[in-house]
Protein backbone atom coordinates (compact mmCIF):
# COMPACT_ATOMS: atom_id res chain seq x y z
CA UNK A 1 0.00 0.00 0.00
CA UNK A 2 1.35 3.40 -1.05
CA UNK A 3 1.80 6.57 1.28
CA UNK A 4 -0.75 7.97 -0.11
CA UNK A 5 -3.36 5.50 0.17
CA UNK A 6 -2.50 4.94 3.70
CA UNK A 7 -3.20 8.81 4.10
CA UNK A 8 -6.33 8.43 2.85
CA UNK A 9 -7.40 5.90 4.58
CA UNK A 10 -6.04 7.32 8.27
CA UNK A 11 -8.81 10.56 6.53
CA UNK A 12 -11.77 8.25 6.08
CA UNK A 13 -11.00 6.50 9.37
CA UNK A 14 -10.68 10.26 11.33
CA UNK A 15 -14.06 11.41 9.64
CA UNK A 16 -16.03 8.15 10.84
CA UNK A 17 -14.37 8.69 14.70
CA UNK A 18 -15.16 12.13 15.13
CA UNK A 19 -18.81 12.18 13.98
CA UNK A 20 -21.45 12.73 16.58
CA UNK A 21 -23.78 9.79 17.28
CA UNK A 22 -27.15 10.92 15.90
CA UNK A 23 -24.84 11.67 12.16
CA UNK A 24 -26.19 10.22 9.19
CA UNK A 25 -23.98 7.33 8.33
CA UNK A 26 -21.51 8.10 6.09
CA UNK A 27 -18.99 5.53 4.16
CA UNK A 28 -15.51 6.29 3.63
CA UNK A 29 -14.71 8.73 1.24
CA UNK A 30 -13.98 7.49 -2.23
CA UNK A 31 -12.86 8.45 -5.50
CA UNK A 32 -14.97 6.96 -8.24
CA UNK A 33 -14.18 6.61 -12.21
CA UNK A 34 -17.14 6.41 -14.55
CA UNK A 35 -15.96 4.75 -18.35
CA UNK A 36 -19.09 6.21 -20.29
CA UNK A 37 -20.23 5.13 -23.99
CA UNK A 38 -23.25 5.62 -25.90
CA UNK A 39 -25.76 2.91 -25.39
CA UNK A 40 -27.42 -0.63 -26.34
CA UNK A 41 -31.05 -1.04 -26.42
CA UNK A 42 -32.07 -4.12 -23.81
CA UNK A 43 -33.42 -6.58 -26.19
CA UNK A 44 -33.66 -6.99 -29.70
CA UNK A 45 -38.03 -6.78 -29.64
CA UNK A 46 -39.68 -3.78 -30.91
CA UNK A 47 -40.09 -2.05 -27.90
CA UNK A 48 -36.97 -2.11 -26.44
CA UNK A 49 -35.92 -0.62 -29.95
CA UNK A 50 -38.48 2.20 -30.28
CA UNK A 51 -37.54 2.71 -26.09
CA UNK A 52 -33.73 3.23 -27.01
CA UNK A 53 -34.11 5.07 -30.24
CA UNK A 54 -36.57 7.15 -29.06
CA UNK A 55 -33.89 8.60 -26.18
CA UNK A 56 -31.30 8.74 -28.91
CA UNK A 57 -33.05 10.54 -31.65
CA UNK A 58 -34.75 12.81 -29.38
CA UNK A 59 -30.94 14.21 -28.04
CA UNK A 60 -30.89 17.29 -29.32
CA UNK A 61 -27.03 17.38 -29.66
CA UNK A 62 -27.74 14.46 -32.04
CA UNK A 63 -30.75 15.37 -34.14
CA UNK A 64 -30.57 19.65 -33.96
CA UNK A 65 -33.32 20.17 -35.56
CA UNK A 66 -36.07 22.16 -34.22
CA UNK A 67 -38.90 19.80 -32.16
CA UNK A 68 -41.84 21.37 -33.60
CA UNK A 69 -41.07 19.72 -36.70
CA UNK A 70 -38.69 16.61 -35.73
CA UNK A 71 -41.07 15.14 -32.96
CA UNK A 72 -43.81 14.75 -35.12
CA UNK A 73 -41.34 13.02 -37.68
CA UNK A 74 -39.99 11.00 -35.15
CA UNK A 75 -43.30 9.50 -33.24
CA UNK A 76 -45.21 9.18 -36.21
CA UNK A 77 -43.04 7.96 -38.45
CA UNK A 78 -39.64 6.52 -37.54
CA UNK A 79 -40.39 4.73 -35.14
CA UNK A 80 -43.01 2.89 -36.30
CA UNK A 81 -40.63 1.45 -38.33
CA UNK A 82 -36.81 1.87 -37.64
CA UNK A 83 -37.25 -0.68 -34.24
CA UNK A 84 -38.08 -3.62 -36.88
CA UNK A 85 -35.22 -3.07 -38.68
CA UNK A 86 -32.73 -2.05 -36.35
CA UNK A 87 -33.60 -5.14 -34.05
CA UNK A 88 -32.63 -7.52 -36.88
CA UNK A 89 -29.27 -5.79 -37.32
CA UNK A 90 -29.08 -6.15 -33.15
CA UNK A 91 -30.43 -9.76 -33.88
CA UNK A 92 -27.15 -11.11 -35.91
CA UNK A 93 -24.42 -9.25 -34.06
CA UNK A 94 -26.25 -10.47 -30.49
CA UNK A 95 -24.38 -11.87 -27.04
CA UNK A 96 -26.66 -14.80 -26.47
CA UNK A 97 -25.27 -15.86 -23.74
CA UNK A 98 -25.82 -13.10 -21.46
CA UNK A 99 -28.91 -12.05 -23.65
CA UNK A 100 -27.14 -8.67 -24.10
CA UNK A 101 -25.88 -6.75 -26.55
CA UNK A 102 -21.87 -6.91 -27.57
CA UNK A 103 -20.95 -3.15 -26.80
CA UNK A 104 -22.44 -4.17 -23.25
CA UNK A 105 -20.67 -7.30 -22.43
CA UNK A 106 -17.20 -5.26 -23.82
CA UNK A 107 -17.65 -2.31 -21.69
CA UNK A 108 -18.46 -4.08 -18.83
CA UNK A 109 -15.05 -6.08 -19.25
CA UNK A 110 -13.41 -2.76 -19.78
CA UNK A 111 -14.45 -1.43 -16.48
CA UNK A 112 -13.46 -4.32 -15.01
CA UNK A 113 -10.40 -4.61 -15.85
CA UNK A 114 -9.48 -0.95 -15.38
CA UNK A 115 -11.05 -1.48 -12.06
CA UNK A 116 -8.08 -4.27 -11.07
CA UNK A 117 -5.46 -2.34 -11.88
CA UNK A 118 -6.89 0.68 -9.91
CA UNK A 119 -7.22 -1.67 -6.78
CA UNK A 120 -4.04 -2.69 -7.53
CA UNK A 121 -2.53 0.62 -6.98
CA UNK A 122 -5.04 1.88 -4.62
CA UNK A 123 -7.00 -0.68 -3.09
CA UNK A 124 -10.53 0.40 -2.67
CA UNK A 125 -10.02 3.85 -2.89
CA UNK A 126 -10.74 4.34 -6.45
CA UNK A 127 -13.85 2.67 -7.71
CA UNK A 128 -14.57 1.68 -10.99
CA UNK A 129 -18.14 1.54 -13.12
CA UNK A 130 -19.83 2.20 -16.75
CA UNK A 131 -22.38 3.83 -17.53
CA UNK A 132 -24.43 4.47 -20.97
CA UNK A 133 -25.87 7.67 -22.48
CA UNK A 134 -29.01 5.96 -23.62
CA UNK A 135 -30.13 2.81 -22.01
CA UNK A 136 -28.85 0.97 -19.04
CA UNK A 137 -26.60 1.42 -17.21
CA UNK A 138 -28.32 4.47 -16.90
CA UNK A 139 -25.42 7.69 -15.85
CA UNK A 140 -27.30 9.00 -13.73
CA UNK A 141 -28.02 5.42 -11.73
CA UNK A 142 -23.80 5.22 -11.74
CA UNK A 143 -23.51 8.53 -10.39
CA UNK A 144 -26.31 8.00 -7.73
CA UNK A 145 -24.46 4.28 -7.11
CA UNK A 146 -21.16 5.86 -6.64
CA UNK A 147 -22.50 8.58 -4.49
CA UNK A 148 -23.77 6.19 -2.04
CA UNK A 149 -20.50 4.33 -2.00
CA UNK A 150 -18.39 7.14 -1.01
CA UNK A 151 -17.50 9.01 -3.85
CA UNK A 152 -17.06 12.26 -3.48
CA UNK A 153 -14.81 12.81 -6.38
CA UNK A 154 -15.45 11.73 -10.02
CA UNK A 155 -13.41 10.93 -13.33
CA UNK A 156 -15.74 10.79 -15.73
CA UNK A 157 -14.44 9.20 -18.63
CA UNK A 158 -16.50 9.51 -22.27
CA UNK A 159 -14.80 6.33 -24.14
CA UNK A 160 -14.78 8.54 -27.70
CA UNK A 161 -11.16 9.29 -28.97
CA UNK A 162 -12.20 12.26 -31.61
CA UNK A 163 -14.56 14.80 -29.69
CA UNK A 164 -18.01 15.67 -31.33
CA UNK A 165 -20.79 17.62 -29.72
CA UNK A 166 -23.31 13.97 -30.27
CA UNK A 167 -20.89 11.94 -28.46
CA UNK A 168 -18.27 13.63 -26.04
CA UNK A 169 -20.52 16.97 -24.93
CA UNK A 170 -23.71 14.83 -24.65
CA UNK A 171 -22.10 11.95 -22.51
CA UNK A 172 -21.07 14.92 -20.16
CA UNK A 173 -24.47 16.86 -20.23
CA UNK A 174 -26.06 13.56 -18.98
CA UNK A 175 -23.38 13.54 -16.02
CA UNK A 176 -23.86 17.16 -15.45
CA UNK A 177 -27.90 16.87 -15.17
CA UNK A 178 -27.26 14.23 -13.05
CA UNK A 179 -25.34 16.26 -10.90
CA UNK A 180 -27.74 18.96 -10.58
CA UNK A 181 -30.15 16.42 -9.11
CA UNK A 182 -27.69 15.72 -6.44
CA UNK A 183 -28.02 17.50 -2.81
CA UNK A 184 -24.29 16.80 -2.45
CA UNK A 185 -22.62 16.96 -5.54
CA UNK A 186 -19.32 15.36 -6.14
CA UNK A 187 -16.28 17.30 -7.63
CA UNK A 188 -16.36 16.02 -11.15
CA UNK A 189 -13.26 16.49 -13.89
CA UNK A 190 -14.12 15.14 -17.33
CA UNK A 191 -11.72 13.34 -19.59
CA UNK A 192 -10.52 14.95 -22.94
CA UNK A 193 -10.56 13.92 -26.28
CA UNK A 194 -7.53 11.56 -27.06
CA UNK A 195 -7.04 11.68 -30.73
CA UNK A 196 -3.59 11.96 -30.53
CA UNK A 197 -2.49 10.54 -27.39
CA UNK A 198 0.36 8.34 -27.96
CA UNK A 199 -1.11 5.18 -26.28
CA UNK A 200 -4.24 5.41 -28.08
CA UNK A 201 -2.20 5.54 -31.66
CA UNK A 202 -0.22 2.81 -30.53
CA UNK A 203 -2.91 0.33 -29.64
CA UNK A 204 -4.67 1.31 -32.50
CA UNK A 205 -1.41 0.50 -34.79
CA UNK A 206 -0.25 -2.66 -32.88
CA UNK A 207 -4.10 -4.21 -33.48
CA UNK A 208 -3.73 -3.12 -37.22
CA UNK A 209 -0.42 -5.12 -37.91
CA UNK A 210 -1.68 -7.75 -35.85
CA UNK A 211 -4.87 -8.42 -37.71
CA UNK A 212 -2.64 -7.49 -41.02
CA UNK A 213 0.03 -10.30 -40.65
CA UNK A 214 -2.63 -12.86 -40.38
CA UNK A 215 -3.41 -12.21 -44.05
CA UNK A 216 -2.04 -14.34 -46.91
CA UNK A 217 -1.54 -10.50 -48.52
CA UNK A 218 -0.55 -7.07 -47.23
CA UNK A 219 -4.15 -5.53 -48.50
CA UNK A 220 -3.65 -2.79 -51.03
CA UNK A 221 -4.96 -0.19 -49.25
CA UNK A 222 -5.74 0.75 -44.88
CA UNK A 223 -9.64 2.05 -44.75
CA UNK A 224 -10.03 4.15 -41.62
CA UNK A 225 -13.63 4.39 -41.00
CA UNK A 226 -15.11 7.16 -38.27
CA UNK A 227 -18.38 7.51 -37.55
CA UNK A 228 -20.22 10.10 -39.94
CA UNK A 229 -22.07 13.23 -38.97
CA UNK A 230 -23.37 16.07 -40.74
CA UNK A 231 -21.21 18.33 -42.85
CA UNK A 232 -22.77 21.53 -41.28
CA UNK A 233 -21.63 21.12 -37.57
CA UNK A 234 -17.68 20.85 -39.29
CA UNK A 235 -18.36 24.56 -40.17
CA UNK A 236 -20.27 25.36 -36.90
CA UNK A 237 -16.95 24.59 -35.06
CA UNK A 238 -17.42 21.05 -33.73
CA UNK A 239 -13.72 19.98 -34.17
CA UNK A 240 -14.61 16.37 -34.97
CA UNK A 241 -13.87 15.83 -38.57
CA UNK A 242 -9.92 17.41 -37.43
CA UNK A 243 -9.31 15.32 -35.09
CA UNK A 244 -10.28 12.54 -37.18
CA UNK A 245 -7.73 13.77 -39.60
CA UNK A 246 -5.31 13.52 -37.37
CA UNK A 247 -5.32 10.44 -35.80
CA UNK A 248 -5.49 9.39 -39.24
CA UNK A 249 -1.87 11.11 -40.20
CA UNK A 250 -0.45 9.77 -36.74
CA UNK A 251 -1.49 6.08 -37.24
CA UNK A 252 -0.44 6.23 -41.28
CA UNK A 253 3.22 7.89 -39.91
CA UNK A 254 3.39 5.60 -37.01
CA UNK A 255 2.51 1.94 -39.59
CA UNK A 256 4.94 3.55 -41.96
CA UNK A 257 2.80 3.82 -45.00
CA UNK A 258 2.45 5.90 -48.03
CA UNK A 259 -0.33 8.66 -47.95
CA UNK A 260 -2.32 7.13 -50.68
CA UNK A 261 -2.58 3.65 -49.19
CA UNK A 262 -4.80 5.11 -46.25
CA UNK A 263 -8.02 6.59 -46.83
CA UNK A 264 -9.97 8.04 -44.31
CA UNK A 265 -14.08 7.93 -44.73
CA UNK A 266 -16.85 8.19 -42.52
CA UNK A 267 -19.87 5.84 -42.38
CA UNK A 268 -23.35 4.94 -40.75
CA UNK A 269 -25.21 8.35 -42.43
CA UNK A 270 -28.75 9.26 -41.22
CA UNK A 271 -31.20 11.12 -43.07
CA UNK A 272 -30.63 13.54 -46.91
CA UNK A 273 -28.50 16.25 -45.36
CA UNK A 274 -24.88 16.41 -46.35
CA UNK A 275 -22.27 14.51 -44.31
CA UNK A 276 -18.70 14.16 -43.62
CA UNK A 277 -17.35 12.85 -46.57
CA UNK A 278 -16.19 10.08 -48.42
CA UNK A 279 -18.71 7.86 -47.28
CA UNK A 280 -17.44 4.42 -46.58
CA UNK A 281 -19.79 2.30 -48.18
CA UNK A 282 -19.24 4.13 -51.63
CA UNK A 283 -15.33 4.99 -51.34
CA UNK A 284 -14.65 0.59 -50.86
CA UNK A 285 -16.71 0.31 -53.67
CA UNK A 286 -14.51 2.87 -55.48
CA UNK A 287 -11.56 1.18 -54.64
CA UNK A 288 -12.66 -2.20 -56.01
CA UNK A 289 -13.64 -0.89 -59.19
CA UNK A 290 -9.83 1.40 -59.52
CA UNK A 291 -8.05 -1.88 -58.74
CA UNK A 292 -7.74 -1.90 -55.02
CA UNK A 293 -8.69 -5.92 -54.60
CA UNK A 294 -7.57 -6.32 -51.06
CA UNK A 295 -8.41 -3.41 -48.31
CA UNK A 296 -8.44 -4.00 -44.55
CA UNK A 297 -11.13 -1.36 -43.22
CA UNK A 298 -10.30 -0.47 -38.93
CA UNK A 299 -12.88 1.82 -36.87
CA UNK A 300 -10.56 3.59 -34.33
CA UNK A 301 -13.47 6.26 -33.22
CA UNK A 302 -14.84 2.74 -31.54
CA UNK A 303 -13.70 2.14 -28.36
CA UNK A 304 -15.59 -1.77 -28.66
CA UNK A 305 -17.28 -3.27 -31.59
CA UNK A 306 -21.06 -2.37 -31.96
CA UNK A 307 -23.81 -3.22 -33.74
CA UNK A 308 -22.09 -0.04 -36.42
CA UNK A 309 -18.67 -2.12 -36.83
CA UNK A 310 -20.03 -6.12 -36.46
CA UNK A 311 -22.57 -5.53 -38.79
CA UNK A 312 -22.08 -2.40 -40.43
CA UNK A 313 -18.65 -2.85 -41.51
CA UNK A 314 -18.48 -6.28 -41.79
CA UNK A 315 -22.10 -6.56 -43.82
CA UNK A 316 -23.26 -3.82 -45.66
CA UNK A 317 -19.39 -1.87 -45.94
CA UNK A 318 -18.21 -5.44 -47.05
CA UNK A 319 -20.96 -6.83 -49.22
CA UNK A 320 -20.16 -3.07 -51.17
CA UNK A 321 -16.51 -3.64 -51.85
CA UNK A 322 -17.32 -7.41 -52.94
CA UNK A 323 -19.48 -6.72 -54.90
CA UNK A 324 -17.87 -4.06 -56.95
CA UNK A 325 -15.36 -6.11 -57.50
CA UNK A 326 -13.10 -6.38 -54.30
CA UNK A 327 -11.78 -10.02 -53.36
CA UNK A 328 -10.20 -9.45 -49.79
CA UNK A 329 -11.90 -7.63 -47.10
CA UNK A 330 -10.32 -7.24 -43.73
CA UNK A 331 -11.75 -6.31 -40.81
CA UNK A 332 -9.80 -5.02 -37.83
CA UNK A 333 -11.86 -5.24 -34.52
CA UNK A 334 -11.84 -2.37 -32.02
CA UNK A 335 -9.84 -2.25 -29.25
CA UNK A 336 -12.07 -3.56 -26.75
CA UNK A 337 -10.84 -4.96 -23.50
CA UNK A 338 -7.52 -5.88 -25.19
CA UNK A 339 -4.66 -5.10 -22.47
CA UNK A 340 -2.84 -2.52 -24.46
CA UNK A 341 -6.07 -0.73 -24.30
CA UNK A 342 -6.69 -0.84 -20.93
CA UNK A 343 -3.05 -0.17 -20.25
CA UNK A 344 -3.82 3.17 -22.17
CA UNK A 345 -7.06 4.09 -19.88
CA UNK A 346 -5.00 4.06 -16.79
CA UNK A 347 -2.77 6.20 -18.35
CA UNK A 348 -5.14 8.63 -19.01
CA UNK A 349 -7.72 8.18 -15.65
CA UNK A 350 -3.79 8.22 -13.66
CA UNK A 351 -3.11 11.64 -15.09
CA UNK A 352 -7.14 12.98 -14.10
CA UNK A 353 -6.43 11.78 -10.81
CA UNK A 354 -2.92 13.87 -9.83
CA UNK A 355 -3.73 16.08 -7.01
CA UNK A 356 -6.57 13.49 -5.70
CA UNK A 357 -4.67 10.69 -4.87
Amino acid sequence: MTDATERGLAWARERLIHAPADHPPMPPARIGVIIANLGTPDGTDYWSMRRYLDEFLSDRRVIDYSPWLWQPLLQLIILTKRPFSSGRNYRKIWNQERDESPLRTITRAQAQKLGARMAARFGDRVLVDFCFRYGNPSTDSVIRRMQAEGCERLVFFPLYPQYSGPTTATANDQAFRSLMKLKWQPAIRTVPAYHDHPAYIEAVARSIEAALAAEAQRPDALVISYHGMPKRYLMQGDPYHCQCQKTTRLLRTRLGLPEEAVITAFQSRFGTEEWLRPYTVEEVARLARTGRRRIAVVAPGFSSDCVETLEEIRGEIAESFLEAGGETFTYVPCLNDADDHIAMMEEIVLAELRGWV
